[in-house]
């Protein structure tokens, strides 16, 4: 595989399992030294394992998402190890399955904590780092087709997921001029242990089966093709975008 990213060094969040893993194994695999960062109560083993059996370097990166002193420790820690910083993939999130008549204070506040601040500390402290060091850089950020349409138990999802395709957007727009882009990607309907339960439902996965173009679930490493492509020097002109990778789901149902 070509070397897009050899000597550069990239951290991603939510890399233990899913798109954040497939991430980091794709950056990885094409050269990138990868922080891989996972709750500190989850593993990262199995993500360290596929990136070495692809050829690539990698360390584990601890850090709640929730928590800002962590999160910015770890930005500090992996351009520390790394000697520099040059792509964050915002993708940690989480996606409780809540009504709105479930969806407690407690529930709504750990949402947002963790998908929109979690994801604002990451991407601003990987930002700050950057223009120290002077070089520019590259930020995806992970959005959902929830920022578009909704669904009965994904009420508060969906609201964070409409702050971050905005974050990105933003975000792009500032930090242009110190030579670092920020690119937004909307997935649709992706095999991850976090839609597990989603589509296993036999009606829900005839539903989103009947509304993608293409026919087909998602696979995270589709995902990871295209993070990979807006962090590389082949989007070198793309910033504040965003790439819907949904199959077709989004215009189908809105027919």
């Amino acid at each position: 595989m070509e070397r897009r990213f050899a000597g550069k060094v990239a951290l991603v969040t939510g890399a233990g399992t899913g798109i954040g893993q497939a991430t980091a194994v794709r950056l990885a695999s094409e050269g990138a030294l990868v922080g891989v960062n996972r709750k500190p109560d989850l593993d990262a083993g199995e993500t360290l394992s596929l990136i070495k059996a692809a050829g690539g370097e990698a360390f584990d990166m601890p850090a709640d998402m929730r928590d800002p002193k962590a999160v910015k420790a770890m930005v500090a820690e992996v351009a520390k190890r790394g000697g520099r910083l040059d792509y964050v993939v915002s993708n940690a999130a989480i996606n409780p399955d809540l009504t709105w008549e479930d969806t407690s204070i407690e529930a709504f506040d750990d949402l947002y904590q963790t998908n929109v601040r979690g994801a604002w500390v990451v991407c601003t402290e990987g930002a700050r780092q950057m223009i120290a060091e002077g070089h520019g850089g590259a930020i995806v950020m992970v959005s959902s087709i929830s920022a578009h349409v909704g669904a009965p138990t994904q009420v508060a999802y969906c609201g964070t997921k409409g702050a971050v395709s905005m974050l990105g957007k933003a975000l792009g727009a500032v930090l242009g001029k110190h030579g670092i882009r920020v690119n937004v990607v909307e997935p649709g309907a992706v095999a991850t242990p976090m839609s597990a339960g989603l589509l296993r439902a036999p009606d829900a996965l005839k539903y989103y089966r009947e509304r993608i173009a293409l026919g087909r679930i998602g696979a995270p490493s589709e995902l990871a093709a295209s993070i990979a492509f807006l962090l590389s020097d082949d989007a070198s002109y793309v910033t504040s975008a965003t790439l819907l990778v949904d199959a077709g789901f989004i215009v189908n149902a809105e027919l």
